[in-house]
């Protein structure tokens, strides 16, 4: 058994993760150029383990969604889980748990950059859900996804495949035009606050707040926030 202690150290701190069986774990972390480079070891590589986290994410994600906008139509869902559930999202997400530290490469790989490969960062983050899975059951890879990924569809990562602007201007303009004016009224101030702050504003009224890492993600939030108020009145 290769894996680093730190791995497993993170795991347990960060997520409250602690693996029952470890060679699933090394299995999810093993890419096929290190078997090959290491065949008295006798290691699967990822690829199995992946298939089945690919199913998993897609699925508690999809359910995730469908929950939490009851009012969107399937097309609409469609695309918000598909901007989730991608190579650039997952490979992100494997970076964010610092996984590229810990996947078990060949040398030739190594030294060709695979380590930083968002393909194969993906490919981790699914195969580690799917070890998860196999390991713990259904509800730890929620607690996991709640952690890493839910977090940042809230904080408007994905509003760029939502559009809540559209929506509130479409609910605002039923009974005729309204003059709808986002402000922004906080910026980034130091390297732990990235956060800009924007209020949207109808008829001298401020409908609702957001916050994103971007002008553009916080005006989605504070729509999709000011929807959400008038929905229930």
């Amino acid at each position: 058994m290769n894996l680093n202690p730190e791995f497993l150290k993170e795991l347990k701190t960060r997520f409250q993760i602690v693996f029952s069986d470890l060679s699933l774990l090394e299995e999810a972390f093993t890419q096929s150029s290190y078997v090959n480079e290491h065949p008295e070891l006798k290691l699967q590589d990822y690829q199995r383990i992946e298939f089945l986290g690919d199913a998993v994410m897609e699925l508690i994600v999809s359910e995730y969604l469908y929950k939490k906008y009851p009012n969107y139509p399937e097309g609409k869902l469609t695309r918000l889980r598909a901007a989730i559930v991608c190579e650039d999202s997952f490979s992100a997400f494997a970076r964010e748990c610092h996984f590229d530290q810990y996947i078990q490469l060949g040398r030739g790989e190594e030294m060709n950059g695979a380590r930083d490969r968002n393909s194969l960062l993906c490919d981790i983050f699914e195969s580690f859900v799917g070890a998860l899975y196999l390991d713990q059951g259904r509800q730890t890879v929620v607690r996991f996804v709640q952690q890493v990924v839910f977090p940042k569809v809230e904080a408007g990562r994905f509003s760029y495949a939502m559009d809540h602007k559209t929506n509130l201007q479409e609910w605002l303009q039923k009974s005729g035009e309204v003059d709808i004016t986002y402000r922004l009224v906080g910026e980034p101030t130091t390297s732990n606050n990235q956060q800009f702050t924007v209020e949207v504003v109808a008829q001298d009224q401020i409908l609702g707040t957001g916050q994103g890492h971007n002008k553009k993600a916080a005006e989605q939030v504070a729509a999709e926030t000011a929807l959400k108020k008038l929905q229930k009145r």
